[in-house]
């Protein structure tokens, strides 16, 4: 009787290598099908694999910071972004993003809109991000209120020594205050914003190696009392 072929061991991260940073130089010179499907294989070795190996051992360090939070080594659907680009309202009809992104989303997000945390490697370099961007319009109203009802703690969250010290403040905002707040208001710049994310950044060198699991989540941890706030603005746990 045939015996069932034992499924492959999922690998171990052993840490990103130079490999990951040359094949998304070199799609960025040929972003087209024809040469992404004749380098699938190295698609598949240097970035997807190493990838969902960083998530998987992302996955139980991020759980010590908040258990809200998803770290998903699904190949489609899960914390690894997709390579193919959204073209259809894009004046820039190139098939494939020139960049690894993966992000660690909180629970109840469908969407890279919720918050959550987020790790860009591209070949200039890389950066952390957390918080959340393009919130939706109810969303965006209750962060706005409780910056406004909380300044103190606000204050407290945002300047916090060591979170300022590796993060800095990002995204658009609007150029007239929001209906509902004067100009003149202590805490108008954060008011105006349209996103409420902070960004870190890294050297490529930073992100190579085993080591670079700890550093992310170290990083990330930082932040805790900025995301921490943001959550509770729009009344989910962290």
């Amino acid at each position: 009787m045939a015996t069932a072929k034992k499924s492959a061991q999922p690998q171990k991260f052993s840490g990103f290598t130079p490999d990951l940073v040359q094949f998304l130089g070199d799609l960025s010179i040929d972003n087209n099908r024809e040469w992404f499907q004749a380098n699938k294989q190295r698609y598949e070795q240097q970035v997807r694999e190493p990838a969902l190996a960083f998530i998987r051992a992302v996955e139980p360090k991020l759980r010590k910071l908040s258990k809200h939070f998803v770290a998903s080594d699904k190949k489609v659907g899960g914390s690894l972004m997709r390579i193919h680009r959204d073209v259809r309202f894009s004046a820039d009809k190139t098939p494939y993003k020139t960049n690894l992104g993966i992000q660690f989303r909180h629970e109840v997000g469908k969407d890279v809109h919720a918050p959550g945390f987020y790790v860009h490697v591209d070949t200039e370099g890389v950066f952390l991000a957390a918080g959340t961007w393009h919130p939706d319009s109810e969303s965006l109203g209750l962060i706005r209120q409780r910056i406004a009802a909380q300044g103190p703690a606000w204050k407290r969250a945002r300047d916090n020594p060591k979170f300022v010290a590796h993060w800095e403040l990002g995204g658009e905002s609007l150029t007239r205050p929001p209906r509902g707040f004067a100009k003149d208001h202590p805490l108008i710049d954060d008011l105006r914003r349209k996103d409420h994310i902070a960004v870190c950044k890294l050297s490529l060198d930073q992100i190579l190696g085993p080591k670079a699991v700890d550093l992310v989540v170290a990083r990330f941890a930082l932040t805790q009392p900025y995301v921490s706030f943001l959550c509770k603005a729009i009344d989910v746990p962290f």
